[in-house]
């Protein structure tokens, strides 16, 4: 990815604000209780706060797969990102995956919801890493 500083800060202003917002997202489906839904919603969350962060440190992925390696290469086995902060975005694909694709397949409330918290929490560290 090819882009000038002025470009990569914009990117990463943009990408924080809506990992923010998609978050707000998923707590407003959670009092609807559409678990599916609101698991898409965290994951997104996380997917767009990560990508900043890849974005932020001139990493570029092509692939959810591939953004999931790239944060596991270059911050958690380095020891940047806890291993549990991993271990969360992955749970969280992992359930998107669930929700978004496989028939007959609802998240329960019980799993889910306790996700949200989970991901506020991802939110802070990864933005505490972009931060200058």
């Amino acid at each position: 990815m090819s882009l000038t500083n002025d470009e990569r800060n914009a990117l990463v202003s943009f990408r924080i604000q809506k990992a923010k917002d998609t978050l707000k997202e998923a707590e407003g489906i959670a009092t609807l209780g559409y678990w599916n839904a609101v698991a898409n919603r965290l994951y997104y969350a996380c997917y767009y706060i990560t990508s900043a962060l890849l974005v932020k440190n001139n990493y570029a992925a092509q692939t959810h797969k591939g953004v999931i390696h790239l944060l596991g290469m270059h911050f958690i086995k380095t020891g940047i990102v806890p291993n549990s902060a991993g271990k969360l975005y992955t749970k969280l694909f992992e359930l998107r995956q669930t929700g978004d694709y496989d028939d007959m397949s609802n998240l329960a409330e019980d799993i889910v919801k306790p996700m949200i918290v989970e991901a506020q929490n991802y939110l802070d560290v990864i933005s505490a890493l972009i931060v200058d």
